[in-house]
């Protein structure tokens, strides 16, 4: 037998799937709720933090409870690295259309706020392991936020770690104002002379911390995925190395594989 949060948490998300209720639509206050149902305060604040873990609501402090408006989806494909790379080597008027975010959304470059984050770190250890350096290596750490204009949160939080001696060679490589660099990382590793050979995409899943759970905008028991993307030369060194966190409530991984015909 349902239980009487779980009653009220029906009738509303009912309303919410039927149309009723539609997205940025404010919900009655908790005292209307209280008052319709029959039922007490508490038993109402669970019916709305069920529908707020699911995803249907949120409530925007000092204005309210509102339907949530379904966001962007990100599709990430394994195919968006030859993509990529195949987009480097193009005219800059061509690479200056459109960015991976684009791709992985569909949006237009005139959609999307971008910022970008540059400063110059030694390689902590797990870092320097990672990417197969001596700690303490020098390293220039960049941060970037993507977001679409008509949403409040990015679509991801990356951290990418460039060698700064790999990629001194052009100084406008360690300028976090030439961003966004049209072709991206891989364009830019091609001015100084470095042809990506392959990426490792290494993911994984966990619960966000509380300070990324605020910036992605995450209802609350949504579980982020973490991405390592680690680029490889034709010389097999490591080049270039990001760590992506992914909402689990808008990101779609998929992966084609094209096997050897028998």
């Amino acid at each position: 037998m349902a239980k009487a949060y779980e009653k009220i948490a029906d009738e509303l998300r009912a309303q919410i799937r039927a149309g009723q209720l539609e997205p940025g639509d404010r919900l009655p206050s908790e005292a209307d709720l209280i008052k319709s149902s029959g039922r007490s305060g508490p038993t109402v604040q669970q019916a709305l933090r069920v529908l707020q873990a699911e995803g249907l609501i949120e409530k925007q402090h000092g204005r309210g409870t509102f339907v949530r408006r379904p966001r962007t989806l990100v599709q990430r494909t394994n195919m968006r690295h030859q993509w990529e790379k195949d987009r480097a080597r193009a005219p800059e008027q061509k690479r200056l259309e459109t960015g991976s975010t684009e791709h992985d959304t569909g949006l237009g470059v005139n959609d999307l706020v971008f910022h970008a984050a540059y400063r110059e770190i030694e390689a902590p250890k797990e870092i320097a392991a990672a990417m197969g350096v001596d700690e303490g290596t020098a390293l220039v750490e960049r941060t970037y936020r993507t977001r679409y204009n008509a949403e409040r949160n990015p679509f991801s939080l990356v951290t990418s770690h460039l060698i700064r001696d790999v990629v001194k060679g052009n100084p406008d490589l360690l300028d976090e104002t030439k961003e966004p660099w049209p072709g991206g990382t891989w364009n830019q590793l091609l001015t100084v002379g470095i042809e990506i050979d392959r990426i490792e995409d290494r993911v994984t899943a966990r619960p966000p911390t509380v300070e990324e759970a605020e910036e992605l905008g995450l209802p609350p028991g949504t579980s982020v995925l973490v991405l390592r993307k680690t680029s490889y030369d034709t010389d097999n060194r490591i080049v270039e190395m990001s760590d992506v966190t992914l909402p689990g409530d808008r990101t779609e991984m998929l992966f084609t594989t094209h096997l050897e015909r028998w």
